[in-house]
């Protein structure tokens, strides 16, 4: 597997060309690690693109205009595939990833995706590209999943949760098979836009439509660890692995289906859709503090 390198006086960042996936966040002042290592035992992703869907949908399969198609796997299948390296430099890899007849067969869109992975001191910015190079119109979702690990002798469950500017927020779960339960909303008080993590949460907490556009990871000593910029995003998904000493936090264009979900892709979910030969340009970046 071909990775890249991204290297400044603060970070080495590695890129694989499978999956476009960032697969490690060297820290350098620090001489510490700050990307979950993707142990298969417990989760074997680092940072994977979730394209065109993210989550699963119900049944195993999705409905275009009443027409089923299949979509067996979660989170799409842009991070399974081998994607092409277009350009890299120092500090900025282009990876690219076009539709093929194994991808028409189960999504039946032309499409072009672009992803760049850019270092700019301590921040790493992730841009995607999307082009709809098709006759009709493309429906799509899209999301980012790092998996963050937490200070050195700190577990993930004394951390906190930051939101700038944030005193309640609402949330709601999915359910063990990965479904959303959008009816069963709870609140999340922040003290001065923190809250704990802590270890009684559900795996998945789905924020909907609650205007996060920055979200971070916090010292027990109410310190940032990780912030994430996110404003292009409907969604902000935090979720661990209970088995993993890991923090995912991820920011989402569409989601998982609700239970029992039935309907057309026009009608899931925080969907984005694309006209015919449009471009859409996403990003969200990923700050990791000292």
């Amino acid at each position: 597997m071909a990775e890249h390198i991204l290297e400044n006086e603060s970070l080495t960042i590695r890129v694989a060309d499978a999956g476009a996936e960032l697969s490690g966040v060297w820290d350098k002042e620090l001489a510490a690690e700050r990307l979950w290592g993707a142990d298969p035992a417990v989760w074997n992703r680092h940072a994977p693109i979730l394209f065109p869907f993210v989550g699963r949908v119900c049944g195993g399969q999705y409905r275009i205009d009443g027409r089923a198609y299949p979509m067996k796997t979660q989170h799409g299948f842009a991070r399974d595939m081998d994607f092409r390296c277009l350009e890299e430099s120092a500090d900025a890899v282009c990876h690219e990833l076009r539709a093929t007849e194994e991808t028409r067969a189960i999504y039946p869109y032309d499409f072009r995706l672009l992803v760049r992975h850019r270092l700019e001191g301590r921040r790493l910015r992730v841009e995607w590209e999307l082009t709809n190079e098709g006759a009709g119109c493309m429906y799509y979702a899209i999301g980012g999943h790092p998996g963050f690990l937490p200070p050195e002798g700190v577990q993930k469950e004394d951390c906190l949760l930051g939101f700038p500017g944030k005193a309640l927020l609402r949330y709601f779960g999915a359910n063990p098979a990965g479904f959303a339960l959008p009816e069963a909303v709870k609140e999340l008080r922040l003290d001065g836009g923190l809250a704990p993590y802590g270890a009684d949460i559900p795996e998945t907490w789905i924020f909907e439509r609650q205007g996060v556009e920055t979200v971070q990871i916090v010292r027990p000593d109410r310190t940032p660890w990780v912030t994430m910029h996110c404003e292009q995003f409907p969604i902000l998904a935090v979720w661990a692995n209970p088995a993993g000493p890991f923090l995912c936090l991820e920011p989402w264009i569409g989601r998982c289906d609700d239970e029992g979900f039935a309907g057309d892709i026009s009608e899931k979910a925080c969907e984005a859709a694309l006209a015919p030969g449009a471009c859409a340009r996403i990003s969200y970046s990923m700050e990791f503090h000292r």
